[in-house]
């Protein structure tokens, strides 16, 4: 290839390819190598992408030494992770909440706008994948039973395949019933079925949790229906947890603080009229 090149020199062109034909001479030599080499190309490029990955993995875990590894666990028992954090956020702003969670429960979440819902979501399907990986984990203690992940978050539409945001939340949703049929998986929904009314919504979250719960899944869903929460008096796997908010002199303070129970508090009216929109 480099000498492929030195057709760029003006000596080189004229001379070279008008009395010697380097450039013909040149791309027979690049066409045997790739006669020679061709089936080794693959191989080489999966060696370097393994010890890129490897590199890239042991770089995180020398830099985050306060970190720690997960303790593995056998399958049926719980996975329990004492002060659990995000790893993107800074250390002085995060706020660690303990996660406990039995083999075939299910939370479901609730609480107000921006009070930590889906980051608390991302932040377990980040311990779950890292802790799959072996990498350590941003927590003070973990015990974990390894499991798959599988997710429905931020789902989108899309003009180039023809598919409506309703539609392509439907088409996840069936993925992620089939995959569950035939292995175990930790789910982890972020407001689902947000395509649809409010009575649509409500009679299709509860019908698919109760399926999920069914199939002895194990798992997490954030929403803003109430109403879903109603399900954890009838279903003993299902258990109500939230984040709350709370108005603290005409101001919204936020303790990402993961508790048991129904948020009560709702905060979008105030926002509203707090930066004057009504």
């Amino acid at each position: 290839m480099d000498a492929l090149d030195n057709r760029n020199n003006l000596i080189s062109a004229i001379f070279g390819n008008g009395y010697f034909l380097t450039d013909i001479k040149n791309s027979l030599v690049i066409e045997q190598w790739i006669e020679s080499y061709h089936d080794k190309v693959e191989d080489w490029f999966e060696v370097v992408t393994f010890f890129d990955a490897y590199n890239s993995l042991g770089n995180y875990a020398f830099n985050h030494k306060q970190y720690v590894y997960p303790k593995i666990l056998e399958i049926g028992k719980q996975t329990t992770v004492s002060e659990l954090g995000h790893p993107l956020l800074k250390t002085e702003k995060r706020i660690d909440n303990d996660f406990k969670i039995e083999n075939e429960q299910f939370f479901i979440i609730t609480g107000a706008n921006m009070a930590g819902k889906s980051t608390f979501l991302r932040t377990v399907s980040l311990h779950i994948v890292m802790a799959n990986v072996g990498l350590p984990v941003c927590a003070k203690s973990s015990e974990y039973v390894p499991v798959k992940l599988i997710t429905s978050m931020r789902t989108s539409d899309s003009l180039t395949d023809d598919s409506s945001y309703f539609f392509s939340e439907l088409t996840r949703l069936k993925h992620i019933v089939d995959a569950i049929k035939t292995d175990s998986y930790f789910i982890i929904l972020d407001e689902i079925l947000k395509g649809t009314n409010s009575t649509d919504k409500a009679i299709g979250s509860r019908k698919f949790v109760e399926k999920l719960v069914a199939s002895n899944a194990t798992g997490i869903i954030a929403t803003h229906d109430l109403s879903l929460c109603e399900i954890e008096k009838e279903l003993e796997e299902v258990k109500n947890y939230y984040f709350d908010a709370q108005i603290i002199d005409d101001e919204l303070y936020f303790d990402y603080t993961f508790k048991q129970g129904i948020c009560q508090n709702m905060n979008a009216s105030f926002l509203l009229k707090k930066m004057e929109i009504v």
